[in-house]
């Protein structure tokens, strides 16, 4: 249910039927309207007709791979996208991220784990009230405005998904402080287990690529932060 009490859909774009009916199983007895397309053109047309409030989407298609599916169905409005892979290759992590993803699951994943990153998807696409009379925050030549969520280096607009932007203002809030990644999922993700550390691995780099790599520093087998200690 979202916070009007209304049952939010999900599409899952699956090829592999014994996975796609497990994951619709699971979402369906967590209370969510559950889809299913067997491949990406058909999973396009899909989220088109019923404009879902979250897509489940499997990387490896046949015939449209799941990254051009991302594309396309974030081309007509923005829609949250959980992206499921068998391979934990990072450059196609980064792309499924650069692409609109926000966030994904490496297979096999337990059934407790991907409600929990589909209710943190969900939970993070929720309207947000815009802060109001906050001054932005500079790191380095970087302006963070967090009322419009707009990002620039150097005076130059740069695209950070939703997830990226908050861990972006999650490290900048507390300039000089080492974030654990423990903590880091729970106050940009809101998980409360100890899975998904990848996740905050993956999105750092994706932020640095776009941003600079001396933006955040790593903290060895502690964490990340952004600004000396």
């Amino acid at each position: 249910m979202d916070q009007h009490g209304a049952q939010q859909r999900i599409v899952v774009i699956e090829d592999e039927e014994a996975i796609a009916d497990a994951v619709m199983q699971r979402l369906r007895g967590e209370g969510f309207d559950v889809e299913w397309a067997a491949d990406g053109i058909v999973g396009v047309e899909l989220c088109e007709r019923v404009r879902p409030d979250l897509v489940v989407l499997d990387l490896m298609l046949p015939g449209l791979d799941g990254l051009e599916v991302c594309r396309r169905i974030q081309a007509e409005r923005r829609t949250p996208v959980l992206m499921l892979t068998a391979r934990d290759d990072e450059s196609d992590l980064l792309v499924g991220l650069a692409v609109g993803a926000d966030d994904y699951l490496t297979k096999p994943f337990s059934p407790r784990e991907l409600v929990a990153r589909v209710r943190a998807v969900l939970r993070r696409a929720e309207p947000q009230p815009a802060p109001a009379d906050e001054a932005p925050l500079v790191v380095l030549d970087i302006e963070i405005d967090r009322a419009t969520r707009r990002v620039a280096r150097a005076s130059e607009p740069v695209h950070l998904t939703p997830i990226e932007f908050d861990l972006l203002v999650c490290l900048a809030l507390r300039r000089g402080a080492v974030l654990s990644r423990e903590v880091l999922l729970a106050e940009v993700w809101g998980y409360d287990g100890d899975y998904g550390a990848r996740t905050v691995d993956s999105h750092v780099r994706s932020v640095r690529r776009k941003l600079g790599d001396e933006v955040i520093r790593t903290v060895h087998a502690v964490g990340y932060a952004i600004g000396s200690a």
